[in-house]
């Protein structure tokens, strides 16, 4: 979309700030009316919920999220709807028209996600937003969505993902995601953080940050879930909601939920105090029970039965392979599996392999790994199963889908997000080549 690398030279906040002013962002009332959501895995489920449940409250809701399955244009909506290409085509003109300004003054590249948040910028300030989700790309501490100045922030979970840019600890790992809070703010952790709970008491208490804990301070409870839905109850404070319904399965999402309905809580409560408990409940009934995220144990065809899950850490695949078996049952069940070159290949196909009797190994034609690799993981992760090797995307989705008709089988894609989304494409008669990730 932007003649501009992946990501810019060094840290990004002072040219960001110069960016947002050239382009005349009212960065204070950005601050009002905006949430960030940050994690390693989660991330946009999470704020797709918390921006569903702003919509059903009546509110005219912007969202940013990354990365985009098919299209750009998913990453930047408002209401639910996509930003159009007209719209998307005249404010990219002014972004590159600000950003060469910025750049020639400061000697300093753009890198294209910065160029995508300023975009999204500029069109929530337009379309007049009353409420604005922006989700993190990588970490908090110096990645755009710190220059909002969020005071209730998330940090959905955290796993080891971009060690090289975050710490080769948790600890650090959750110290970078947690800095997109304004000091001051409030921090809402998901459950896998518990374990750190000590080092960000003290991580943010300098900063006057509040940390909240889902199942500590943030109550789940009664959980349940099958193929046709899921519910749990709720408790923060003096909400106390019983059977909230969800559209989205999987059991993580029931994090993912009560941090969404937190964030918006206490959002609301900052923002618009002294709004009716009943209108405030309709709405996250509602919203969660109206949200769709692709691509998270997303069933894309009944017969065979084929599930996708974009999960691309270990942790994300281990949550998604439980849910999948609690839901869909254990049984029967064909793996399609590969990974990005960048990513554990070997820990996330060590991690799935071994629940699964028949294993089609494939590389995504973007960033897959090579395809041996994976088969080599494979064997060695489970010795017993029929680990076959499908060179390309096509063939994965020819072979899974001819054994499970005849054999009368399930098929599971999971393992990276361009794996899953490029087996979506070609089995609904797309090519794989086509889509465009950055």
């Amino acid at each position: 979309m932007f003649d501009l690398p992946k990501y810019g030279d060094g840290i990004c906040l002072a040219r960001m700030a110069e960016l947002l002013e050239r382009l005349s962002i009212d960065r204070a009332r950005l601050q009002r009316i905006a949430v960030v959501v940050t994690g390693s895995n989660g991330k946009g489920s999470t704020a797709a919920m918390c921006a569903a449940t702003g919509r059903a409250y009546g509110l005219r809701t912007g969202l940013f999220t990354s990365p985009h399955l098919f299209r750009f244009n998913e990453r930047i909506q408002v209401n639910g709807i996509e930003i159009d290409d007209d719209t998307f085509a005249r404010l990219k003109r002014s972004v590159e028209a600000a950003i060469a300004d910025v750049s020639q003054r400061r000697g300093e590249k753009f890198g294209a996600f910065e160029a995508l948040f300023a975009l999204a910028c500029l069109h929530f300030q337009e379309d007049e937003c009353d409420f604005v989700v922006f989700e993190a790309g990588i970490g908090g501490r110096y990645d755009p969505v710190r220059l909002v100045g969020a005071h209730a922030t998330c940090v959905t979970s955290v796993d080891y993902e971009h060690v090289e840019l975050l710490g080769n600890t948790l600890e650090l790992i959750a110290s970078d995601k947690s800095d997109a809070c304004a000091a001051g703010g409030t921090i809402i952790y998901g459950e896998n953080c518990r374990g750190l709970r000590r080092h960000l008491v003290e991580y943010n208490r300098w900063r006057g940050c509040i940390p909240l804990f889902i199942r500590d301070e943030i109550a789940i409870d009664n959980e349940a879930q099958s193929g046709s839905g899921q519910h749990f109850d709720f408790q923060f404070g003096y909400h106390d909601f019983r059977r909230v319904e969800l559209s989205l399965p999987g059991a993580f999402q029931f994090n993912n939920a009560a941090i969404a309905i937190t964030l918006f809580l206490l959002w609301l409560q900052r923002e618009q105090p002294r709004k009716a408990p009943g209108r405030i409940e309709t709405a996250i009934r509602s919203g969660l029970r109206d949200t769709r995220w692709p691509g998270r144990l997303e069933t894309i065809q009944q017969n065979p039965l084929t599930v996708i899950d974009v999960g691309h850490t270990p942790d994300g695949i281990r949550q998604s392979l439980a849910s999948l078996t609690a839901i869909h049952g254990a049984g029967d069940w064909i793996l399609v599996t590969g990974a990005s070159r960048d990513k554990k290949a070997d820990e996330i196909v060590g991690t799935l392999a071994p629940s699964f009797d028949t294993v089609i190994c494939t590389a995504a034609h973007h960033k897959g790994a090579d395809v041996q690799g994976i088969a080599a993981a494979a064997r060695l992760a489970n010795p017993s199963a029929g680990v076959r090797v499908a060179a390309t995307i096509e063939d994965a989705v020819q072979f899974s889908q001819e054994i499970a008709r005849t054999a009368a089988q399930k098929v599971y894609v999971a393992g990276g997000l361009f794996l899953a989304i490029e087996y979506a494409t070609v089995l609904k008669g797309g090519r794989a080549e086509d889509l465009n990730f950055f």
